[in-house]
């Protein structure tokens, strides 16, 4: 675990490196799908930038509500805190901010939706690459499977033997990632954003099993409680649009 990188008076943090080369990588992967559609790729650097300050805000706002015992004492103190990020909170900020961006173009189409899709997906995969790197708390419970590992050194250290759930979950999403950007050309518009939905979400609500979170409502904890929406969404979304046309290159 390696949660700061000293380059002497400079201190890095490497989950704030992770998490540049997540917007790095999804605006690389947002201008090149633009420039297959004959759009402006400059367009790629406004709506990451829209995604970016959306999400930080959304993220950050997930974060003290889900912890308002914690924060409720210094909540200005916590809104500028560079801790604390949740990616649901960043996801629905970040739709926001994109939703916002997307009007202004007069670009608001389910395609707008597919082109943005395979870019949330690598991002989280990278993302979960600082939480990794950083071992800030994500891991999961004890295990005693070989590949299990503790984080003595980690921004929240635990000693103990424990799943490396963000290894899973980058493994799993970079998956997703390369399904979704393999399907851009074959499946009806909406349908790739509506695939995302019900994967991702699939993929957090069965982590979530082994993760340290708190369980909540109906046995389930907060993040399994989003992704049941998200499943939800994505199969009304996949259903409503079955029948629609598909690409001509498809």
């Amino acid at each position: 675990m390696k949660p700061e990188i000293h380059l002497g008076p400079l201190t890095l943090q490497t989950f704030g490196i992770a998490f540049a080369l997540a917007f790095v990588a999804c605006g690389g992967l947002f201008a090149r799908r633009l420039r297959e559609l004959d759009l402006p790729v400059d367009w790629a650097y406004e709506g990451i930038f829209a995604a970016l300050i959306g999400g930080l805000v959304g993220s950050r706002l997930d974060y003290i509500v889900q912890n308002w015992h914690q924060v409720s004492g210094d909540v200005l103190g916590n809104v500028f805190s560079g801790s604390g990020l949740v990616f649901y909170g960043g996801l629905i900020g970040g739709a926001i901010g994109v939703i916002v961006w997307a009007r202004w173009r007069n670009f608001l189409t389910w395609d707008m939706l597919d082109v943005g899709t395979p870019c949330i997906a690598i991002g989280y995969a990278i993302g979960r690459i600082g939480c990794q790197v950083s071992g800030d708390g994500d891991y999961g419970d004890k295990s005693d499977l070989p590949w299990a590992m503790s984080y003595p050194h980690g921004t929240v250290p635990t000693h103990q033997d424990v799943h490396p759930t963000p290894v899973y979950e980058t493994f799993t999403m970079g998956l997703v990632a390369l399904l979704l950007w393999n399907l851009r050309d074959r499946l009806a518009p909406g349908m790739v954003f509506g695939l995302y939905l019900f994967l991702g979400g699939l993929e957090r609500f069965l982590v979530e099993f082994i993760r340290r979170n708190d369980v909540g409502l109906v046995g389930l904890t907060v993040p399994q409680l989003f992704s049941v929406a998200m499943m939800a969404g994505g199969a009304a979304l996949l259903w409503a649009r079955r029948d629609a046309p598909r690409p001509v290159t498809a």
